[in-house]
């Protein structure tokens, strides 16, 4: 027994002297990686088994065995301080609570980036969109057979699963009747690596990433292949431009917009010959992004000048000098004015929530992040060593981050007149409902109007939230906006006297549904050249007003003076933004209008009324007026209107059905 017990001891002894010599160098993270034979890493196709030793910032360390390390990239494996690919022998939360559990994981050597920040910076600039999965970007020093190689960047593996590029992932093998229709993970890829295909009119490299190129089905390759090619030949076109049957029923316009605005402003040279999108299951849409690689990116490639005879990237844009690739995609959907407008109206979205000091805080917090261990990597590998294509060559690290932070400014700058000059400068259009739901987003504070049951409100824009959720049913007079959660009708309830300055300051709120209640309906003015609108209510003529600009959840929504500041007074200024289709049950625009109906005039008892195969859709408030333009009566469709009290002449019915307004001219005879 005693001789067991010394055993353990001596076990444990050593145990924690092995530990002892596994500890940080920097502020940072370590670490320690040490392959079996003792030797480096020479291929990036062969994995040679290592163990690893992760340090954390408290000084804990976690040991990984029999884990496989191999080279990664292109053009960077050739770079003398290399990146590298981990695979784990099981799934592993490496870097913890919110981010993939996986086998695979990068460590980026992000050696042709001085600052060594440009991939992290990137990551948080898909954040500040849309963007769904942003790579993860943790740094640590990095020790390899107990030498030190340098600052490194752990990175995701861009590949299906959670907290990645979630999409469904499917039944391998397959089975004979499964859906294929997704979920594909894809990239247009320049280096027409792995299974790579080109398409049918353009020739452009696609690359399927999943399934795996070994374990991908025919009936998968075909499937996606079609899709991809049945995309593009709707994009080239000459009904391109069809918001219902172009190239926008293929995509995700959400991420389409952010994926490429994030392109412009990293001025990503690379970002269409390293393009990656997806498709999910039972789904049409492609959607774009994560964004990945972009060392060369924000002015990093002197090439730009060799080719291009430009000093700067600052002044350019993309999508007329970046290498090819998805770039004929994008020049063609530059050619749709709804492309046009809506890289236009996002872009001075982000800028208004803060883009450009976002970014600048971004660059910042890197920086002191850095310091340290950039001091370590560079008297290893040297401060002003040109490692590939770098712009300038500086002395200090500071130089290098002064750089970066003057291009983000001054290219921001410039986007914002390069997107104008390529939009038409044509008036925001009248707003026309589709049965959709719709987020009411106040232009200042980015954040949507919420039925929260305290009245309407303020809330952060959340696609998921359902009472941010609205949608439009066409009443007499204007536009009923109906909440998705509560059922309740966007409201009014102003009392006393009305007018567009009388009385105002009250909170809107929401009610039960009555189509025939001015109170509860809006007509939607359009601002602009932005895509804005002002939600004026029937009833009070007020405008919906964000209380005091405030960007505070639950800051109360006003009915407020309607005069000449609609257009500019931000607080008033609303972007109306789809979120999701109705379902069938719920009734919206096109359900609201009769399948056929017509006016008709019976002479004999003077009764005006409607004749329809859907009576019961006949909900719409009538207006008669005489040619004077003064009213005489108001009827609903599914009534009757006598008119043997007014004159012989001529009169006007109007109404509005399905979003549109109508209008009839009568003879009353006698």
């Amino acid at each position: 027994m005693r001789k067991v017990t010394l055993l353990l001891i001596t076990l444990w002894w050593a145990t924690e002297m092995a530990l002892a010599q596994y500890t940080n160098i920097t502020n940072l993270p370590t670490v320690y990686i040490e392959t079996f034979d003792g030797r480096g890493i020479s291929s990036k196709t062969e994995y040679k088994y290592c163990r690893l030793h992760y340090v954390d910032e408290e000084g804990q360390v976690s040991h990984y065995d029999s884990v496989s390390i191999r080279g990664r990239g292109n053009s960077t494996w050739s770079m003398s301080k290399k990146p590298y690919r981990i695979k784990f022998n099981t799934k592993e939360k490496f870097l913890g609570k919110g981010y993939a559990k996986a086998k695979k994981w990068t460590l980026l050597a992000n050696a042709a980036d001085k600052t060594m920040m440009r991939n992290a910076l990137t990551s948080a600039l898909g954040k500040f969109t849309s963007l769904k999965f942003n790579p993860a970007a943790k740094f640590v020093d990095m020790v390899l057979n107990g030498s030190y190689v340098g600052t490194y960047q752990i990175s995701d593996q861009v590949d299906v699963r959670p907290h990645r590029v979630n999409i469904t992932e499917q039944d391998y093998p397959l089975e004979a009747d499964a859906d294929v229709s997704g979920g594909y993970l894809l990239e247009v890829d320049g280096f027409h690596d792995g299974n790579c295909f080109y398409t049918t009119r353009s020739k452009t490299p696609v690359r399927i990433h999943y399934p795996d190129e070994d374990e991908i089905a025919v009936s998968q390759n075909r499937y996606i292949r079609n899709y991809i090619n049945e995309f593009e030949a709707v994009l080239e076109s000459s009904d391109f431009d069809n918001p219902e049957t172009g190239y926008r029923a293929y995509v995700d316009s959400a991420s389409l917009i952010d994926w490429y605005i994030c392109t412009e402003v990293s001025a990503n040279i690379d970002g269409f010959y390293s393009t990656y999108f997806y498709k999910d299951q039972n789904d049409p849409k492609f959607y774009w992004g994560p964004l990945w690689d972009y060392d060369i990116a924000y002015n990093n490639d002197q090439r730009v000048w060799s080719e291009q005879w430009l000093s700067t990237t600052a002044y350019s844009l993309m999508a007329d000098i970046a290498y090819s690739g998805s770039k004929r995609w994008v020049n063609r959907m530059w050619e749709d004015s709804w492309f046009q407008h809506s890289v236009y109206q996002r872009y001075h979205q982000l800028l208004q929530a803060g883009l450009v000091d976002y970014m600048q805080r971004q660059v910042d917090s890197l920086q002191t992040l850095l310091y340290q261990s950039q001091e370590l990597n560079y008297e290893r590998w040297g401060i002003s060593r040109k490692m590939y294509h770098e712009m300038v060559l500086y002395s200090t690290y500071d130089e290098y981050v002064d750089d970066l932070r003057t291009f983000v400014t001054e290219h921001c700058a410039f986007l914002d007149d390069a997107f104008a000059g390529r939009k038409p400068v044509e008036p925001t259009p009248p707003f026309t409902p589709e049965d959709m739901y719709y987020h009411i987003v106040n232009v200042r504070t980015e954040k949507a109007i919420d039925d929260s049951g305290d009245g309407v409100v303020q809330y952060t824009d959340d696609r998921s939230r359902e009472s941010e959720d609205w949608y439009f049913r066409a009443a007499d007079s204007g536009y009923m906006i109906i909440n998705r959660a509560s059922g309740k009708a966007l409201t009014d309830p102003t009392v006393g006297e009305v007018g567009p300055d009388v009385n105002v300051g009250t909170q809107l709120t929401t009610a039960t549904p009555d189509p025939v209640d001015q109170r509860q309906q809006w007509l939607l003015q359009p601002q602009g050249t932005d895509g804005y609108y002002n939600l004026e209510n029937v009833y009070s003529q007020h405008i919906a007003n964000l209380n005091g600009g405030s960007y505070d959840d639950g800051a109360i929504i006003l009915s407020y003076t309607n005069d000449s500041r609609n257009a500019t007074s931000q607080n008033r200024l609303w972007f109306i933004q789809p979120n999701e289709p109705l379902p069938p049950d719920v009734a919206g625009i096109k359900s609201s209008v009769p399948d056929a109906y017509a006016l008709a005039y019976d002479p004999i008892n003077s009764l005006l009324h409607f004749a329809s195969g859907t009576p019961e859709a006949l909900t719409f408030k009538v207006r008669v007026t005489n040619i004077g333009g003064a009213t005489v009566g108001t009827f609903r469709a599914d009534e009757a209107f006598p008119m043997s009290v007014h004159p012989a002449g001529v009169y006007i019915v109007t109404w509005m059905a399905g979003g549109k307004l109508h209008s009839v001219k009568f003879s009353k005879k006698k």
